[in-house]
């Protein structure tokens, strides 16, 4: 497929974060016009906002101003785009992602799919459950969220979106 969105979304990391939200790769729309979550029946920015992670309903445009709530975004593919089934194997880049976490050293990670979780942990989909997940020391500590996409209409729950926002407050 050739790169018809040559400028990626980018990573919007700092050191110490309080939450970092990490999908599988961009949307064509998000990675088109350049905002994370950009599609109109993309759940997240509500989500965020009804389980009490951010204080406002903010746009897809203004991801960027998160950084000051100490919340940032990344995506174990940052050259792919599109659904998850669409993104080339070879554009997951977990060992990258693995050095964002030891460089930026969030507190708190929170996969936005199941599907971005199971790459990460090399495990099925099926064998990742929703929610906080067991401690590893050597990471900070991980959530993984049901899917915001509309295409995942059918798996949608808020609840775990609560309970990492209970977390991060506390």
């Amino acid at each position: 497929m050739p790169d018809t969105f040559p400028h990626r979304l980018p990573d919007q990391l700092l050191p110490n974060l309080r939450l970092v939200f990490v999908g599988t790769a961009a949307s064509t729309r998000s990675a088109k016009l350049g905002h994370y979550y950009a599609h109109p029946g993309n759940r997240f920015w509500r989500a965020i906002h009804e389980a009490g992670i951010t204080p406002r309903r903010y746009q897809p445009s203004e991801f960027a101003s998160l950084l000051e709530l100490g919340i940032g975004f990344t995506d174990l593919s940052k050259s792919g785009a599109g659904m998850d089934h669409q993104i080339a194997a070879e554009t997951i880049d977990v060992p990258g992602f693995r050095a964002k976490i030891e460089k930026f050293r969030p507190r708190t990670i929170a996969f936005t799919s199941k599907k971005a979780a199971s790459l990460f942990y090399s495990r099925p989909s099926a064998a990742i459950a929703l929610g906080r997940q067991q401690r590893d020391e050597s990471l900070p500590e991980m959530f993984v969220l049901p899917s915001p996409s509309g295409a995942a209409s059918g798996h949608w729950t808020l609840q775990p979106w609560r309970e990492l926002a209970a977390w991060i407050a506390a």
